[in-house]
């Protein structure tokens, strides 16, 4: 018997948001009847959220954020508890907890959490893999990829969500308990805020100890930074000189700065943040510093695309030792406020 839980439903929205990251600007749902499934190519909304708890219409989630994932789902087709309780076993034989759920029609959804910045999905899936081989279950992973390059266009692939508010009802899309006959966990809220996140250390230490192979996806900086060079995106110079080559000083004013050209070409927020990622991989902080974290590009680029800036900062010493003699809107900021037409607002 599910208890009914005190939180507002923006309270719930908020949880259920952070327990289940992925894409923001994209997502899947299904049709209940035929089963049907398709994409929609718009972005998660608290609407969105609060549809699905609701039991309106399902929401599945895009994991891979271009090289990163804050969660692994092991899908299991048949309705045989033993396998995703073996499974659970053997991941907690490692310490990396996981939760079993019933999935939408059939089956079990078995769910690993990673620290908030995530993990590189290559070492999550290895990792999971590698348990899987153990055990011997041959099902599938999501994601089903190790990266995705989303200057392209690529999303992989999703994931329905738990709590689908009409099947909770029937006892489906809930998290159970293996240790009381798989019977649904009485608050699935409370579950939810304390779900334990697995951190990377602890995946690459399982990686070493057991002699796992990871797979080094294809560079991820040319996937999702050089590749946005090559395209452009509209961006100026300065900005494509930055991407393709990092910073050595003020990485949070550039990595400000990057963001707001993004958002003025309609770069989504959660593509522009996992190419900021893999951008701060070639910086080369100076004096000792640290490279900048992923927790704040997330602030910097957060900041950027919450007001309509529109300025290139080209006179910014952050800025200036990659501004470009050639560029039009250096050309235009030198002669004066009334001829650029890149200006704060």
């Amino acid at each position: 018997m599910l208890e009914r839980d005190p939180r507002s439903t923006a309270e719930k929205t908020d949880l259920f948001r952070a327990a289940f990251p992925g894409l923001d600007h994209v997502y899947g749902t299904y049709d209940l009847g035929s089963g049907r499934s398709w994409q929609v190519k718009q972005p998660v909304t608290d609407e969105v959220i609060v549809n699905h708890i609701m039991g309106r219409k399902p929401l599945g989630r895009y994991l891979l954020t271009g090289t990163h994932t804050r969660a692994v789902v092991v899908d299991y087709d048949d309705d045989v508890p033993d396998l995703p309780i073996e499974f659970l076993n053997q991941a907690a034989h490692y310490e990396v907890p996981s939760y079993i759920e019933v999935s939408k029609a059939k089956g079990f959804h078995v769910w690993l959490f990673f620290e908030d910045d995530g993990v590189p999905a290559v070492k999550a899936r290895a990792v999971v893999k590698h348990i899987l081989d153990e055990v011997e279950h041959n099902v599938e992973v999501f994601p089903k990829q190790d990266v995705i390059d989303l200057s392209r266009g690529e999303y992989g692939n999703f994931i329905n969500l738990p709590l689908f508010g009409r099947l909770v009802l029937e006892g489906r899309t809930v998290f159970v308990d293996p240790a009381n006959g798989l019977r649904p966990v009485p608050n699935q809220w409370r579950l939810m805020e304390v779900f334990h996140r697995v951190s990377e250390s602890v995946l690459d230490e399982i990686i070493e100890i057991n002699e796992i192979e990871v797979d080094c996806p294809r560079d991820s900086a040319v996937s999702l930074v050089l590749g946005t060079v090559e395209q452009g995106w509209g961006l100026p110079p300065c900005a494509r000189r930055m991407l393709a080559e990092g910073v050595t000083h003020d990485q949070r004013v550039a990595c400000f700065r990057l963001s707001v050209h993004f958002k003025r070409q309609g770069v989504p927020f959660d593509i522009a943040v996992a190419a900021l990622r893999e951008w701060s991989k070639k910086n080369r902080p100076s004096g000792g510093k640290r490279t900048i974290t992923a927790t704040e590009i997330k602030a910097q680029a957060a900041s950027a695309f919450d007001k309509d800036y529109r300025g290139c900062a080209c006179d910014d010493p952050a800025i200036a030792p990659f501004c470009v003699p050639t560029c039009p809107i250096a050309i235009k900021t030198a002669q004066g406020p009334a001829a650029s037409s890149c200006q704060d607002g």
